[in-house]
Formats: structure tokens, C-alpha cells, sequence
């Protein structure tokens, strides 16, 4: 099916800096709406229930999932991470942009089922500043360090496969760079031709 709406798909591996940028791009941009993920993990400190994530269980989680209700799933980390379905589409359906954050798992998913959705993913300026990082913000044990740390040569192996790369060095550098592929994505034909459906028809009617 194709939607008015873009679809934005955030992806970089944990500490690059995903979270922080978009929270900064829906500062500045209100059209956008944040698709809310259900996960099965605990909330950190700071975290609330319908803001960050949905938090459920695994049972629900799991029966969620038989019954379709999510677009994309995905296994990270020990626990359960997916996007609602029917959330999305009404969104899009409306015309309204939408931006998820997600793994590389679940953008492949994604771009599966919407193939115009725009998939950016986030890169550290190195994998040193990549794990200063995840020690800097002091959420977690040595031992989940290390597995985010391990994880990400797994994703950065995916970045070829995104539509955009954004690195991550200079905050606003990077928070502008973002700001102009969603600019742009919402020029593509497409969306175009379904925003201004009528526009279009009588500029290509008032010849005949």
C-alpha cells in the first residue's frame, strides 16, 4: 500500500547517540510522530510507561505477536522489542510522518512490508567514543557494556544496507544533516502526487 505519510527509520547501535538526535528532531519538528515501541525490558531510571516504551510481558508480548499486531519484531539484548501495526498505519494513512527507532532487524522487516520507508542509520565517529559513551551514561554493568559493545560490529555491518549514514561526531552537525533527509523524503513523488492529489489533477487536466 502505498502512504501521504513518510516513514523514518533511526538505526545505530547503543551510544551512538540515536536517542538524544531524535528527541531533538521532535523538539524542532511537531509534524513528526514517534512511534512508541513495546519491549519487555524494564524501564531505566527516567523511563515512563507510553513515553520511552510500552512495557509488558513476555506472555503478552509473544501473544501480541501471534495475533500480527506488530509491523516488526525483533530479539535484542535478552528481550523482546516491536512496533504496532495499526498505529503506524493510521498515522501514515492520514498523512502524517512518523519516525521509529529500531534495530537493524526490524528496519529490514520493515522496508519489507513499506518499501518507501527511509532507512538512516547513525554511526559513531569510532568505537572508542562508541563505548566512552555507553560508560558515560552510567545505565549499565560491565557485562552489558561489553555485549552492546560486541553487538555493534554486528549492526555496523548492516550500514550498507540503509538508504542514508549520519555521523554522529558533532551533535548539531549531525541533528542538521537529519533535518535535511527528511526534508527531502518528503518531496519524493509519491507523497507528493497523494498530498496534492487535486493540485495535480488540474494542472495535468487544464490542457485538455
Amino acid at each position: 500500500m502505498i502512504y501521504s505519510g513518510c516513514m523514518i527509520l533511526v538505526v545505530a547501535p547503543s551510544g551512538a547517540g540515536k536517542s538524544s538526535l531524535v528527541s531533538a528532531l521532535l523538539t524542532t519538528d511537531p509534524t513528526l510522530a514517534l512511534s512508541v515501541s513495546f519491549t519487555t525490558r524494564s524501564p531505566r531510571p527516567g523511563e515512563v510507561e507510553g513515553v520511552n516504551y510500552h512495557f509488558i510481558s513476555e506472555e503478552e508480548f509473544l501473544s501480541r505477536k501471534e495475533q500480527g499486531d506488530f509491523l516488526e519484531w525483533a530479539f535484542v539484548h535478552g528481550n523482546y522489542y516491536g512496533t504496532s501495526r495499526s498505529w503506524i498505519m493510521e498515522k501514515m494513512e492520514q498523512g502524517q510522518d512518523v519516525i521509529l527507532e529500531i534495530d537493524w532487524q526490524g528496519a529490514q522487516q520493515i522496508q519489507k512490508i513499506v518499501p518507501q520507508a527511509i532507512w538512516i542509520f547513525i554511526l559513531p565517529p569510532s568505537l572508542k567514543i562508541l563505548e566512552e559513551r555507553l560508560r558515560h551514561r552510567g545505565q549499565d554493568d560491565e557485562a552489558t557494556i561489553q555485549r552492546r559493545i560486541k553487538a555493534a560490529h554486528e549492526e555496523l555491518s548492516h550500514l550498507s544496507e540503509a538508504n542514508y549514514l549520519v555521523v554522529n561526531d558533532l551533535f548539531q552537525a549531525a541533528l542538521f544533516e537529519l533535518r535535511q533527509i527528511i526534508s527531502a523524503s518528503r518531496l519524493r513523488t509519491i507523497p507528493q502526487l497523494l498530498r496534492h492529489s487535486n493540485l495535480i489533477e488540474n494542472l495535468t487536466n487544464s490542457g485538455k
